[in-house]
């Protein structure tokens, strides 16, 4: 399918979440209808979407009437299963491809990929038990970090080893999944970069944003982050340049470090990003409408900045300060509606207009 969509059709959305809730509003200022897939019940994508299917990812006759349904398909997080991604893509196309799914599902393959394409990673090992845990550390040092190769995300899937002898402990955290050792990388700060690209092969960048974690959690994002006018060009270029070698459609997030060795990638997620929310207030099209287009077979929309723009996520207790925070001048707050504050867990988003 390579014509673009018309007013009317569908976009399937598989999962349920923040993201998928923002693509369906995206999604709908443009004429179009969203279908989410999603296992949980009353996901947030549910209050914004055209349609909701609440069945779990192995049931196949659901799967087959989804697909059937729409006209595209997308998804807002990774960890699809492949038999899943099987039964849709016989139906209807998905986008971003599958290539970028594979890829980025697996942190070993990720860092792989990425460094075949001469881009510059932390240093990294494979490690499924003690004796290659080992052979890791004395490969790459001490402070590292050991991380599970799938399934991990906001800090979690991840122990920090200060010395050598933390390694007993480490393997087992990851609960005897396959795992890659880190090295650590000396960072003055970290900087992503959200990008698109076209079916027709074009591509826009979003400004580089910096940011800001806490407990392994996105905490802010501040644009313009403070790079050097190479560093910045140099940003964008690495996410056009995987963008091209993955053959991709949407958006995509590019996490970086900025070193004295230059721009280190540190992860990608095939989807819009956290680190993205900015451009909901700091940019004529969002990110979020980008990957409608681009996914849609639109044209990408200009998403030059026109405010410098602060985005906090709000976590747990934070939404304790929502009343405080709708008072502020300048601030324009995302509220995922749901329905249970837990910590750690994000329940939405302010972004603050510096300018």
């Amino acid at each position: 399918m390579n014509e673009p969509l018309k007013t009317g059709s569908t976009i399937g959305i598989l999962g349920g979440g923040q993201l998928g809730r923002m693509l369906a509003v995206a999604a709908a200022r443009l004429g179009l209808k969203t279908h989410v897939f999603e296992p949980g019940a009353e996901p947030p994508a549910s209050h914004t979407a055209h349609r909701l299917t609440t069945a779990a990812y192995s049931d196949t006759e659901a799967l087959i009437a989804f697909a059937r349904s729409v006209d595209v398909v997308t998804y807002e997080f990774e960890n699809i299963p492949t038999d899943a991604l099987d039964t849709i893509e016989a139906i209807t196309p998905i986008r971003p491809e599958r290539e970028a799914l594979r890829v980025s599902q697996d942190r070993l393959i990720e860092k792989a990929y990425l460094e075949g394409l001469g881009l510059q990673v932390a240093p990294f090992a494979p490690v499924n038990d003690a004796a290659s845990l080992q052979k890791a550390v004395d490969q790459i040092g001490t402070p590292s970090i050991l991380k599970t190769c799938r399934f991990g995300y906001d800090g979690k899937g991840q122990a920090k080893l200060n010395t050598p002898d933390d390694q007993p402990a480490a393997l087992a955290a990851m609960a005897d999944q396959p795992a890659v050792l880190e090295g650590f990388v000396t960072f003055s700060r970290e900087v992503s970069v959200i990008a698109a690209r076209s079916v027709n092969g074009d591509v826009a960048c979003f400004d580089p944003g910096e940011n800001i974690h806490k407990n392994g959690i996105l905490h802010t994002t501040t644009v313009p982050a403070s790079l050097s006018a190479t560093q910045r060009t140099d940003a964008v270029l690495m996410a056009a340049k995987i963008l091209n070698a993955l053959d991709y459609v949407g958006v995509l997030g590019v996490e970086l470090f900025v070193t004295p060795q230059g721009l280190i990638v540190n992860e990608i997620a095939p989807r819009v990003h956290n680190s993205g929310h900015w451009t909901q207030n700091g940019c004529a099209i969002d990110q979020f409408e980008q990957h409608i287009r681009a996914i849609a077979g639109w044209p990408l929309g200009d998403g030059t900045r026109h405010s410098d723009v602060v985005m906090e996520n709000l976590i747990g207790d934070d939404m304790d300060r929502v009343a405080e925070i709708a008072r502020e001048s300048g601030a324009a707050l995302h509220l995922y509606g749901k329905a249970d504050v837990k910590p750690g867990r994000k329940m939405g988003h302010v972004n603050r207009i510096a300018r």
